[in-house]
């Protein structure tokens, strides 16, 4: 049986995600493990005075990531595809990465959110951080925007290690 990691982190784009990760799930008779990464906030030392916060605002962010799961769980079960949770908290690349080691992923569907090269440069981009370091073949599913642009259509690669 072939495993279908699937990182979502409720963007609009994590929809496409999920749907396209239970289709090759139903298309290679795979189950779908569908990944939360919950990112603690980063701290920086004009906001240190709300670091007392910062366990508050994680585990609200948890809670919620957990509420949502358990929907989009519930979603894919209902077409009869074998699927589970997992949620961790850390950055989100090394956390997707890990998580495909675990369960053993054969592929890894994921998002991209059509952020612009200046952006991805500042703030770096998840979606390029998985691509170069996985060890199984990257789907990357367009957001909407991408769709809208013709920038490009769902692609594997086959990252090299």
């Amino acid at each position: 049986m072939k495993t279908i990691l699937a990182p979502i982190d409720f963007s609009k784009v994590s929809d496409s995600v999920v749907e396209q990760a239970t289709s090759l799930a139903r298309a290679l008779d795979g189950r779908v493990v569908l990944l939360a990464v919950v990112q603690p906030p980063v701290v920086v030392a004009e906001y240190a005075v709300v670091v007392d916060n910062i366990g508050e605002i994680t585990a609200a962010g948890e809670r919620n990531a957990a509420r949502q799961l358990e929907t989009i769980e519930e979603k894919v079960r209902t077409k009869f595809i074998q699927v589970e949770s997992v949620q961790v908290t850390g950055a989100p690349v090394a956390s997707i990465l890990d998580q495909a080691q675990k369960c053993d992923a054969d592929y890894i569907v994921m998002g991209s959110h059509g952020h612009t090269a200046f952006y991805d440069l500042l703030v770096g981009s998840t979606t390029h951080g998985v691509l170069m370091r996985a060890r199984c073949p990257v789907v990357i599913v367009p957001s909407a925007q991408e769709k809208r642009a013709g920038k490009r259509q769902p692609e594997a690669r086959n990252a090299q290690v």
